[in-house]
């Protein structure tokens, strides 16, 4: 079976991953991430593994549709930054509103329950990094 070097690259980090080695420096192209489409939202995963001092990232960027949401809301161990790259987003967190526009960052420390939803009329695109999440 024959591989193209798209579907190498996307293997990449999880080989990487398996045998313990951290992300390489490199550059990522857009046009080149794996893209998974789901219910209401379309991701493409850049990178999952550690750094070269064990911490473990991720890093997929989001794009949902006016009215979505990616999921539901809910908590974890590891913390997320979410970087707003386009459009409007409702951000709930603890119960505690925000609406965000471009530009916008948001934190969401461990087990802190969050999520948020497209409150625009356009669709919304955004960065999630990851921080100690398991590998």
């Amino acid at each position: 079976m024959q591989h193209s070097r798209r579907e190498l690259a996307a293997l990449l980090p999880a080989l990487l991953q398996a045998q313990g080695t951290p992300l390489a420096s490199q550059a990522w192209r857009f046009e080149d991430l794996p893209v998974k489409e789901g219910k209401t939202s379309k991701t493409h995963n850049v990178f999952n593994g550690k750094t070269t001092r064990g911490l473990a990232i991720e890093l997929h960027m989001t794009e949902i549709p006016a009215g979505e949401a990616p999921h539901d809301p809910h908590r974890h161990v590891h913390e997320e930054i979410l970087f707003l790259l386009e459009g409007t987003l409702e951000t709930v967190i603890e119960g505690r509103l925000s609406e965000i526009g471009p530009a916008s960052v948001v934190y969401i420390s461990s087990n802190e329950m969050h999520g948020w939803r497209n409150s625009g009329k356009t669709p919304a695109r955004y960065y999630v990094l990851t921080a100690g999440r398991a590998v």
